[in-house]
């Protein structure tokens, strides 16, 4: 038996709520994580790393109430369900960018400052757009807007350019010995991490084409209409 439509409509708000405070938090701890490994930050770093079990909480309240929604209300609305059902598997991205945030906040714990301040200018600028490839994604699907998709897509360019100027600093410092070797592994590392989080973003995009569409394993120019 279906419950009444009131708490249906409750439930699609708190999920609202949730993703939103989500979608929050991993911006937070990308951005922490870049100040983190970008200016030495400890206070950044432990702020990052201590907001595991708050992420865990939160999603599992979103996946507990999508699955609620689904087996309980068995949503008529097409929107309603792709928002539903793309929610529960969008918040695994957002788990998957807020892990890496942890492993770079745990490695800025590690590679002294002036290791790091080699890539300074690429790790603070990549971190800064992902954590607002992040926020565009997630609007994208909040508002099923399909510009807003596309610019994260094209923003993943940008962060992939960093990674590779990053990565030709590092090498270059390995080569010339004009650093401790021994961090160096460990920081072009936490710059890979940042490049993948990129990937994990434009993700969530997809899932705006899907809620538009129904369709999501999609490669940028390859959006139906709708």
């Amino acid at each position: 038996m279906l419950v009444p439509r009131s708490k249906y409509l409750k439930q699609l708000d708190d999920l609202s709520v949730a993703m939103e405070d989500l979608g929050q938090k991993t911006i937070a701890d990308v951005t922490a994580a870049g100040l983190a490994l970008a200016k030495g930050d400890a206070e950044a770093a432990e702020e990052v790393i201590s907001g595991e079990m708050r992420m865990r909480r939160l999603r599992a309240t979103i996946e507990d109430t999508c699955l609620d929604i689904m087996l309980m209300q068995q949503p008529l609305v097409a929107d309603d369900l792709r928002y539903v059902s793309g929610s529960f598997r969008l918040v695994s991205d957002l788990a998957h960018i807020d892990s890496k945030s942890r492993d770079v906040a745990y490695l800025a714990t590690q590679i002294p400052h002036e290791v790091a301040s080699a890539i300074e200018t690429e790790i603070a600028t990549a971190s800064g757009k992902v954590a607002y490839m992040v926020k565009t994604a997630l609007e994208s699907f909040a508002d099923a807007d399909r510009d807003r998709a596309e610019e994260v897509f094209a923003s993943d360019d940008e962060v992939d350019a960093l990674y590779e100027r990053a990565e030709q600093v590092v090498v270059d410092l390995i080569r010339k010995g004009d650093a401790d070797a021994t961090h160096l592994p460990e920081l072009l590392m936490a710059a890979k991490y940042f490049e993948r989080m990129g990937d994990d973003a434009e993700r969530i995009a997809k899932w705006a084409i899907f809620r538009l569409t129904g369709t999501h394993d999609l490669k940028v120019g390859e959006i139906p209409a709708e």
